[in-house]
């Protein structure tokens, strides 16, 4: 039913307003907002959010299509937003904020079911795109919860709009119009005593009609078992008592089953109940108005309303718990039939079936990951840790071990390690390798024993690697750097070759511009520079034609054409590709350590070249910490001492963005954000004191007083992208 009251109040929000419904289930805000959405015109993008988008790429993504569906947007932030970056929010979210202000009118957005987001990065997101609104704009949120979102501030600011649940409670003039509404007819004594005890709760008035609905009978009396409270504590009894005892068995069962289901159709709905002709009673469900809602125009799709669902799912808990894991099995094995994995990968995991996840998540970890979204990938983890599954899963652990070292998290990297490293050799992966070639793979990238058993571990995995893994390359790579580190270049330029012929098979373009920067280097050496700067440029072409900036991979390659910049005289160029490759020094750890080693050797001469000494002083100490956990590393340790002699001739001030540790290029990331010194340690679990001497830290090496200085010049520099 229409609520023009409050409708009309939303309306009058002012622009650039912030629109906060919040209220417990079955107020009606979803409604009031496609009311208010409606009213406002075809400009005007909707979010609902499930619990898979608490991944950054995902909710961004979604903020973008929705407005790209307004009107086309920037396409650089779709391919921002598929490259697996940390910390993508303080690049994406003001690119956003630009297009929504370029629009020749104003739009809106709406996010709906904001209580289920608790990723901190989209939490972050959030409250920065609410920060950067642009003046014509607004963004509606509605939550159960209030959100984690500056609404003080707001409020004192004038942007905020809120509607409560006493405020979404309905009059009795409107419970009557609801009643009627739902074809119930009601003496005005009763209907008023109705709602009295739902407290003009639209879910328990609606729920209450249905009830009247399914008896076939009027409502004789106002205490005929109606029980509210105007919220749901005790809204289960009466779904029981009131509503499932009126209808058939078959209907109640189907209903309670079916509540597993985020999303159902016929043919799931036929595999988890073990029974045919549900596609039939979805359609009667739905023409019953029994709180079903159709996802799709040809109404092959549905699902419940959340409340529903919810209260559906504690009954199923009450009458048949020791049923719910197989519900959940069964929809994993429909939707892993039915090419939906990941959707059956949480199924799997509700059923407490590791074995399935396992197959599943190595299934599609890579294509997940390659897409950008990488807190979804990190969630599967997880999800391995808090079980303590890790050691059976020695497959799951070698993925994770490579995963948080491209991260830049060697310490979280080791434990996955030494997990793999406990469990069983033996074994197939799905697509034919064997576990002792994935094990191989695993200690040959983290080179702890040195070059010799680096290539020893990087042909024993070429061996036992399935024709199709993506992660061939990758060892067909480490055997030609094994080469390299023995200071034997021509066997390490063919391997070299065959490599990015492997990478570009596989379609893993970070991995072949690195390969290419690695054959430009050794040109560099036997003095052919024409081809070291074209190999450059082609390495290049790959990292921007992808959106690879924030690879770990792309330090090595913008490193390498700061070298070749340098040898052509640009130094404009060579101090633009210096500071891309500096930022992302975070992520160059002794997880990874040979390559790594060679980006921070690469940008150590880069530095020296320019005459700044003081950022070759602190690459050559994050070299020189990687080589503390990994001493072995060939002729790379002889590489940095030449370096350390060059330095020592060299006067050095320990100022300059050059001289920031990597401490401080972990923070810097975050300083776009709107994020206290409190809540930026939080997320990098440091105190608020550690961030603050930071800070200041940072500030002192920019040469700026302020944080929105700092950001700016860090930006003019390359260290932050615009």
């Amino acid at each position: 039913m229409a609520r023009t009251a409050l409708v009309e109040r939303l309306l009058a929000a002012p622009a650039g307003a912030v629109v906060c419904v919040v209220a417990p289930p079955g107020y009606g805000k979803t409604t009031l907002l496609a009311q208010w959405a409606q009213r406002k015109g075809h400009r005007v993008g909707w979010i609902t959010v499930d619990s898979h988008d608490n991944d950054p790429a995902v909710l961004l993504t979604y903020l973008a299509v929705a407005l790209d569906r307004i009107a086309p947007i920037d396409l650089e932030v779709f391919k921002v937003l598929a490259s697996p970056a940390t910390h993508i929010s303080p690049t994406v979210v003001p690119r956003l904020a630009t297009a929504m202000s370029a629009m020749t009118e104003p739009v809106d957005l709406v996010l709906d079911h904001v209580e289920l987001l608790h990723n901190r990065q989209c939490l972050d997101a959030l409250e920065q795109l609410v920060a950067q609104l642009p003046g014509q704009s607004q963004l509606a949120l509605a939550s159960r919860t209030r959100p984690r979102l500056p609404l003080a501030r707001l409020r004192s600011q004038g942007r905020l709009t809120e509607v409560a649940a006493a405020d979404l409670a309905m009059d009795p003039s409107e419970a009557r119009a609801l009643l009627e509404g739902a074809e119930v007819r009601l003496a005005e004594e009763h209907a008023a005593e109705l709602h009295r005890r739902t407290e003009g709760w639209p879910a328990g008035l609606y729920l209450a009609a249905l009830a009247v609905q399914a008896a076939g009978t009027p409502l004789d009396t106002p205490d005929a078992g109606i029980a509210f409270a105007g919220d749901d504590r005790f809204i289960v009894d009466y779904l029981d008592s009131e509503l499932l005892s009126r209808l058939p068995a078959g209907q109640v069962s189907f209903l309670i089953r079916t509540a597993v289901l985020d999303r159902m159709c016929g043919p799931l709905c036929d595999a988890v109940l073990d029974r045919t002709g549900s596609a039939k009673m979805l359609e009667s469900l739905a023409r019953s108005n029994l709180l079903l809602v159709p996802l799709d125009r040809r109404r092959e799709w549905y699902r419940y309303h959340h409340l529903f669902r919810d209260l559906l799912r504690a009954e199923l808990e009450r009458r048949e718990p020791e049923l719910i894991p197989e519900l959940h099995r069964r929809a994993a094995a429909w939707c892993e039939a039915n090419g939906l994995e990941e959707t059956a990968i949480d199924h799997a995991q509700a059923a407490g079936d590791a074995d399935q996840v396992a197959q599943l998540v190595l299934k599609v970890m890579q294509p997940v990951w390659a897409s950008g979204r990488v807190d979804t990938v990190l969630r599967w983890m997880e999800w391995y840790e808090r079980d303590q599954l890790m050691e059976r899963y020695p497959a799951i652990a070698v993925h994770g071990a490579l995963i948080f070292a491209l991260l830049g998290r060697a310490t979280r990297a080791e434990q996955w390690a030494a997990a793999a490293e406990r469990a069983s050799p033996e074994g197939r992966l799905p697509d034919g390798s064997t576990m002792a070639s994935y094990l191989a793979y695993l200690r040959a990238i983290l080179c702890r024993d040195g070059v010799a058993e680096m290539r020893r571990d990087a042909r024993i995995a070429l061996d036992g690697l399935s024709p199709l893994s993506p992660y061939r390359a990758t060892m067909v790579h480490t055997e030609a750097l094994s080469f390299l580190l023995d200071g034997d270049p021509a066997p390490a330029d063919a391997g070299f070759a065959r490599a990015y012929d492997a990478a570009a098979q596989a379609g893993a373009p970070p991995l072949a511009a690195v390969v290419l920067a690695e054959r430009g280097i050794i040109a560099a050496d036997r003095d052919d520079w024409a081809e070291a700067v074209a190999l450059a440029e082609r390495a290049l072409e790959l990292i921007r034609g992808g959106e690879f900036d924030a690879y770990w991979t792309s330090s090595l390659v913008y490193a390498w054409a700061a070298t070749t910049a340098l040898h052509r005289g640009d130094l404009v160029a060579a101090r633009e590709h210096l500071a891309r490759s500096a930022g992302l020094r975070p992520l160059l750890t002794h997880a990874l350590p040979v390559v790594s080693v060679q980006a921070l050797l690469e940008q150590a001469r880069a530095y020296i070249a320019l005459g700044d000494p003081d950022g070759a002083h602190a690459v050559l100490q994050q070299a020189n910490d990687i080589f503390q956990q990994r001493p072995n590393l060939g002729v790379l340790r002889a590489q940095a001492d030449e370096l350390r002699t060059q330095l020592a001739t060299m006067r050095r001030t320990g100022l300059g963005a050059s001289s920031l540790t990597t401490a401080e290029l972990r923070l810097l990331p975050l300083l776009p954000s709107y994020l206290t010194f409190r809540e930026i340690g939080e997320r990098l679990y440091l105190s608020p004191n550690t961030i603050k001497s930071q800070t200041i830290s940072i500030y002192r090496k920019l040469g700026v007083s302020s944080r929105s200085e700092a950001v700016h010049h860090a930006q003019r520099l390359g260290l932050l992208g615009r």
